[in-house]
């Protein structure tokens, strides 16, 4: 009976096989397919993008100021803008991120606290940039007498670059190992110096690539300056008026009827990605080699 039943056990089991190696060509098959429709669109919208945006590089780009309609202009003032703007967020979202992070890596794990704060800012990390700008619209911009600044659209930022830098110090923190801090705490150091001399230093490379990854993603942000920095068209060194962001000139040039104002709007556009793209990949390049470090 047993010789009987061999061959049709045999043959149950190379059914099987077939059927799974059927399905696995078809499984990648479908994930490639998908990974090239994806591929195809990002190359046609960059291929765009450099299309029209590059008529638009030039000296002027970067030493003249916002022009009126079917005038030759610049984005000058767009571009310190943004510099300021951005700059004024990360000094602002940076310090608080890191102490919450670490708060949240060394004293909060253990704690009820810890949980509910990781889980706000999970939200805070997830909402949409326009109500962040809407939150600083109520309760700054409103309360100083409609008054939109530079400083207006920081904070609306900074509250984009927060909850990124609070998951990546906490993160990078925890993979710390526990033998670092057990041999500092053993030689009589006080925690916050074990914490800023032995943690901070080898967690150092992930941290900073935390703050990169916030910089690329506020740089582009539209919605929050809309509602708080509003925009100038002419330059300004002040951070309580209002100044031109390129993100906003931007949305404002492309909309517009005036081919000018649309070159430079594609123009803005190109530059805005080629510094974006150039932030990833250096903050790619110090995650790798922390990585390497670390193994």
């Amino acid at each position: 009976m047993s010789a009987v039943a061999a061959p049709s056990s045999s043959a149950s089991s190379s059914g099987l096989y077939a059927r799974r190696r059927v399905t696995n060509v078809l499984a990648i098959a479908m994930a490639c397919a998908t990974a090239l429709f994806g591929l195809f669109f990002l190359g046609w919208i960059l291929w765009t993008l450099v299309a029209k945006g590059i008529a638009g590089i030039d000296w002027n780009l970067f030493t003249k100021m916002t022009p009126p309609p079917m005038q030759e202009g610049g984005l000058a003032n767009a571009f310190f803008g943004s510099a300021v703007m951005c700059a004024l967020a990360i000094a602002i979202g940076t310090p608080l991120g890191i102490a919450a992070g670490t708060w949240l890596a060394e004293y909060g794990n253990a704690r009820k606290a810890g949980t509910v704060v990781r889980f706000v800012n999970d939200i805070l990390l997830s909402a949409p940039s326009i109500v962040l700008g809407l939150f600083v619209y109520t309760l700054y911009v409103m309360q100083t007498g409609g008054n939109f600044s530079a400083f207006a659209g920081a904070l609306a930022l900074a509250f984009i670059v927060l909850p990124v830098v609070v998951r990546t110090t906490d993160e990078m923190l925890r993979l710390v190992p526990v033998q670092m801090r057990e041999a500092a705490l053993s030689l009589g150091i006080p925690q916050w110096k074990v914490i800023v001399q032995v943690l901070y230093r080898s967690a150092s490379a992930g941290i900073v690539t935390g703050i990169l990854l916030a910089l690329a993603r506020i740089s582009g942000e539209t919605a929050p300056l809309l509602f708080t920095a509003f925009g100038n068209q002419f330059w300004s060194t002040k951070v309580f008026q209002p100044m031109a962001s390129v993100p906003v000139v931007m949305n404002q040039f492309a909309g517009s009827p005036y081919e000018s104002w649309q070159v430079l709007a594609w123009a803005g556009a190109l530059v805005l990605t080629v510094f974006v793209l150039l932030v990833s990949l250096t903050a790619r390049a110090l995650l790798l080699r922390n990585k390497i470090t670390h193994d």
